[in-house]
């Protein structure tokens, strides 16, 4: 299979038309659409440490979430990071895509994914643009008893809980910066809601304004969505060698 080749296949997957009028993703970088893709390497973000992983272990492409590209860069000169990473992909034949927004709409996506390791049932869309889930515990539980739940499901060093004193059991969900939604995930009739990175004030405000919010962090809200595509491309192509990389390297101290 060729990059052009499992790129067509992903893109139908994730089609353009989930994603964020704003958001940049797709095939960010293609030295040569015709090569054979033996080896692809997973990851949340394309930072140097993960470019660098992908040349030693002789990958022919990496396969993101967040955008290698997501503003324009001026020159291919190494003079910023971006262009300098670009140069050494292009001179190591390695291919980038990135699904961003439309991998957190989709169905089976970085929403999806994480709705299922909190242990939500009848999980649907929410919120304007249709990306975050939203969901039913089996149980009702409270707010600090999920939070921990939180914690564990997504090896989460920390979790941030402002507690409103009220049940848990209809529980919205977007992972990364979720700020915009909150009011959209009490709009749905949640009563707890969980995301990656929240604002100050928003959780400040939340006991009074009759929600529970829970932060487990913007990278383990959805790095799970990794082993999912290692999954589907498994089943894309049996032959293709894949290997998560946990480039993580914020210390909680």
């Amino acid at each position: 299979m060729t990059t052009r080749e499992l790129y067509q296949i992903l893109n139908e997957k994730f089609p353009t038309s989930l994603s964020c009028d704003w958001d940049n993703d797709g095939l960010m970088c293609c030295p040569d659409s015709t090569q054979e893709v033996r080896r692809v390497l997973l990851t949340l973000d394309v930072t140097a440490e993960a470019v660098k992983k992908a040349i030693e272990a002789k990958c022919d492409v990496i396969l993101s979430h967040h955008p290698l590209i997501f503003k324009g860069i001026k020159a291919l000169d190494g003079e910023t990071t971006v262009s300098a990473k670009a140069i050494d992909l292009i001179q190591h034949g390695i291919s980038v895509m990135s699904f961003h927004t439309r991998l957190d709409a989709a169905e089976g996506g970085v929403n999806d994914v994480l709705a299922t390791l909190l242990g939500l049932c009848d999980v649907t869309p929410f919120g304007e643009e249709a990306i975050g889930r939203i969901g039913s515990l089996p149980k009702e539980t409270t707010a600090e008893d999920f939070a921990k739940t939180v914690k564990e499901a997504l090896c989460a060093p920390v979790v941030q809980l402002a507690d409103a004193n009220i049940p848990v059991r209809r529980v919205a969900v977007l992972g990364g910066s979720g700020g915009d939604d909150v009011e959209a995930a009490k709009a749905a009739g949640a009563d707890t809601y969980v995301s990656g990175e929240l604002k100050y004030h928003q959780l400040t405000d939340a006991p009074e304004e009759g929600i529970n919010l829970i932060t487990a962090g913007h990278f383990h809200t959805e790095f799970p969505v990794c082993e999912m595509l290692k999954k589907l491309l498994a089943e894309i192509d049996p032959s293709i060698e894949t290997e998560i990389y946990e480039n993580y390297k914020i210390k909680t101290i």
